[in-house]
C-alpha cells in the first residue's frame, strides 16, 4: 500500500492516512493479517513527519482495526465492509465509467464530489420496502 497526501485538501495528513487505510479495508485491498508499511517507508514515500504516521497508526489501533507488534510492524486486525469483493470491483468499474462520463461533460473533481455527496445526503438510491 502506498499513501498519497494531498497538502491542499485541508484534511490533516494523519486523517488522510487513516482514511486511506479504512478505504483499502472496505475495498478488500487490505485484510486481516496484512502488514501496513513501516513508519519509515511512509515517511520516505509521502514526506510526512514520523509522528504524523504514528498518530494515524495509533488511531487505527484504538479503533480496533490494526495492532502494533513490537519489532514486527503494524498489522491489520479486522476488516471493514461486508460486500462481496467481486461486487465491489464491479461497482467500482461502473463508477469509474460514470466519472469518465462526468469529466467528458466538463465536471471537475469538486463538481463530482458535490454530486455524489448530494445523492448520499438525500438517501437517493436507497431501496424502500
Amino acid at each position: 500500500m502506498e499513501f498519497r497526501i494531498d497538502r491542499s485538501s485541508g484534511l490533516p495528513a494523519y486523517l488522510q492516512l487513516v482514511r486511506q487505510v479504512r478505504e483499502a479495508l472496505r475495498l478488500g485491498w487490505l485484510g486481516p493479517g496484512d502488514r501496513l508499511p513501516t513508519v519509515r517507508d511512509v515517511v520516505a514515500s509521502s514526506g510526512v513527519n514520523a509522528n504524523t504516521v504514528l498518530k494515524a497508526y495509533r488511531e487505527l489501533e484504538l479503533s480496533g482495526l490494526v495492532e502494533a507488534r513490537q519489532g514486527s510492524g503494524t498489522f491489520v486486525k479486522a476488516g471493514l465492509g461486508s460486500a462481496d469483493p467481486e461486487v465491489m470491483a464491479a461497482l467500482r468499474a461502473r463508477l469509474a465509467g460514470w466519472v469518465r462520463e462526468a469529466r467528458e461533460a466538463g465536471l471537475d473533481t469538486e463538481d463530482i464530489d458535490a454530486l455524489v455527496r448530494s445523492v448520499l445526503a438525500n438517501g437517493e438510491g436507497v431501496a424502500v420496502a
